[in-house]
């Protein structure tokens, strides 16, 4: 790349932002703290396998609650986020005759260092890594029409669908067979292990031991990428659709499809999702058949449609004069969405891990979701303030600084 192409590459300014993806950002942003939270108080792996039954009355009802609505719904719309905003910048590369290709490789790579970085030395739980792994695929699928992306991304996101129904209706085949009921025991042990050691290290551990655990905890969430990131990839793909069709931009010229979104896609992922706890509430990781993975299927499913349906519901929202005052609230931190997202889990884990304030396991499942409004809240005002006087968060700033490869002027200037 020449000097003169490096000088002409520069992140887009404020006023040239899809003020509507900004808000998306915000309540995916308060979504995934209100899903991640039980990872914070608690164990991460054991996060996300559904009801606990150890739990009665009001936090029974906040923890079904959660996982109904809020559980695998957030993390595939700042998924189908991560898509948009590959399209935008896409195509106004394209626009400006401006080199892409370089670029992007950089800023996926430095949001790898962010997500290593992230697992490693702060929480376990971190999704960075996922999508900048996956994010190198996308510039393969660039040429491609339009028309071609959504059949392409739900064929990706149902292949793990598939896998999972095929190795489900093995289980059942083989189950009693010494073999698998040895292997799946031996399964079942292992993760337990994991979790009560994860509940040791992060409950009472030193700094250097919870560093150790991440590592384990961090190796063993990865080893999942080969079916997690096909849905991952798959909501990119929509993602840039949502965009290149101008769906997202254009809302108006696109009546039918945000209606069925709202009024079909919802409703079906909400039965789809009562179906999934009805067939399996808790998940057994020593137990795996048919009703297992058709359990696991209902849920995936449940997640694509109910994440397209709150994103219809946010857009209607938006057209609305009542509405647009109270969710502009949100497009300030959704602006400063990976600032944000690390700093939850910063000041979770300090509030909660042993090394900090050690107050791990301790918050009843009911406060959770006032926990995580109140911290939101909080970064939504800060985010508000800080962008009164900075064009970016700071690892925004870093992010873009660092792909650019030069310091990106930060603060506002006075006209």
């Amino acid at each position: 790349m020449t000097a003169t192409n490096t000088e002409n590459l520069a992140p887009i300014a404020a006023a040239e932002r899809i003020g509507a993806m900004d808000v998306l950002r915000g309540v995916a942003l308060l979504g995934i703290l209100l899903m991640n939270l039980e990872g914070f108080v608690g164990p991460v792996m054991a996060a996300g396998t559904g009801l606990d039954p150890a739990l009665t009355g009001v936090d029974r009802t906040v923890d079904l609650l959660v996982y109904v609505l809020v559980q695998g719904k957030f993390y595939t719309l700042f998924s189908l986020l991560f898509g948009m905003g590959f399209a935008v910048m896409s195509q106004r590369a394209e626009q400006a005759g401006r080199p892409f290709a370089g670029v992007y490789w950089r800023r996926g790579l430095v949001l790898l260092a962010f997500g290593v970085v992230h697992a490693l030395f702060i929480w376990a739980g971190d999704v960075l890594m996922m999508y900048a792994l996956c994010s190198f695929l996308l510039l393969a699928f660039r040429p491609l029409p339009t028309r071609w992306f959504v059949p392409l991304a739900l064929l990706a996101y149902a292949m793990p669908i598939g896998f999972m129904l095929l190795m489900g209706g093995m289980g059942s085949l083989l189950a009693g067979t010494e073999g698998w009921d040895k292997a799946m025991g031996q399964i079942g042990v292992q993760m337990q292990a994991l979790i009560e050691s994860e509940r040791t290290a992060y409950g009472s551990g030193t700094y250097a031991e919870v560093t150790w655990q991440r590592l384990k905890s961090t190796g063993m969430a990865l080893s999942n990428i080969t079916m997690f990131g096909f849905i991952v990839f798959g909501m990119f793909l929509l993602g840039a659709w949502f965009v290149r069709s101008g769906a997202i931009t254009r809302p108006r010229e696109f009546p039918r499809l945000y209606a069925w979104l709202r009024w079909g896609a919802l409703p079906l992922g909400l039965l789809a999702m009562l179906g999934s706890v009805a067939l399996v509430p808790t998940m057994d990781f020593a137990t795996f058949n048919l009703r297992v993975s058709a359990a696991f299927t209902l849920q995936m499913l449940a997640n694509l449609l109910m994440c397209l349906g709150y994103v219809a519901w946010v857009m209607r929202a938006l057209a609305s004069p009542v509405w647009q005052r109270p969710l502009g609230w949100l497009a300030p931190a959704g602006r400063m969405a990976l600032t944000n997202y690390l700093m939850q889990s910063l000041v979770c884990t300090w509030i909660f891990y042993g090394y900090g304030l050690g107050y791990f396991e301790q918050l009843p499942r009911a406060w959770q979701p006032l926990f995580a409004l109140v911290l939101f809240g909080t970064q939504a005002l800060l985010s508000r303030l800080w962008l009164s006087r900075f064009r970016f968060g700071p690892m925004e700033w870093l992010w873009r600084s660092a792909t650019y490869l030069k310091p990106q002027p930060l603060r506002l200037r006075t006209e």
